[in-house]
């Protein structure tokens, strides 16, 4: 039978799983996204709980008591920046509030939120993931010593950026006003830079200029449809 103490010390953060023992929250909307997050909580030591939206997170934050929140700064449902300002005003905060985004302009916003620190996507590097995270935790909860330096890139599932696709395509199926382009445009060319699909990249990004500059949106949104859509297949065909 294993004592407290013994319990205790199993749980407590290491050289190798410096993350041990903390629970992180991560608001994602993007399966491929929060699958490597997933791995660099694996390898971390860390257990891991997701929401896809800001509804979620509220509910889920009802219920328990995370460590850690991520939170994605563009979500279906609103910015991340509105969960990040409720929680940094609740007197059960979190110990570390992260934001993450592909656009370099959130990073402002999500410190003025409140945020302790912002995550440039694609997420995919183990020490700068700790590093965030460990940099802003209490020194008495940190493993103490160096910590090995690894630069290798996480791979998450491709299965789940084609899950992406067919989320997208979904959305793309149905009306698409204004605010759907930002979101659908905003979301492609995350995913699509962290997969290295520059295809799909381009025309998320032809599709946003064309929007922005009030320019006809019918051959873009299609051609980015048509790649959506073969992307889609091609989880048929697994």
């Amino acid at each position: 039978m294993i004592d407290d103490d013994t319990f205790d010390e199993l749980r407590r953060p290491t050289i190798t799983r410096p993350l041990l023992g903390l629970t992180i929250l991560v608001v994602e909307d993007s399966l491929y996204a929060c699958d490597a997050v997933r791995l660099m909580c694996l390898h971390s030591g860390a257990r891991l709980r997701r929401a896809d939206c800001l509804k979620s997170a509220r509910r889920h934050l009802r219920v328990y008591r995370p460590s850690v929140v991520i939170v994605d700064m563009g979500l279906p449902d609103g910015n991340g920046a509105e969960l990040i300002e409720e929680l940094r005003c609740t007197s059960s905060a979190p110990g570390v509030i992260l934001a993450c985004s592909g656009d370099p302009f959130a990073e402002d916003l999500a410190y003025a939120a409140g945020a302790d620190g912002f995550l440039a996507k694609p997420l995919t590097h183990l020490e700068a993931f700790q590093h965030a995270i460990l940099k802003n935790m209490p020194a008495d909860v940190r493993p103490s010593g160096p910590r090995p330096v690894d630069l290798d890139a996480v791979h998450p599932d491709p299965v789940t950026y084609r899950e992406d696709m067919a989320y997208i395509a979904e959305i793309l199926g149905g009306p698409v006003d204004a605010r759907a382009i930002g979101y659908v445009t905003s979301f492609l060319r995350g995913v699509a830079i962290a997969a290295e699909d520059d295809a799909l990249e381009r025309a998320a990004s032809e599709l946003d200029k064309a929007h922005s500059q009030g320019g006809p949106t019918l051959g873009p949104m299609s051609r980015l449809a048509g790649l959506v859509q073969s992307r889609v297949q091609d989880t048929m065909a697994m």
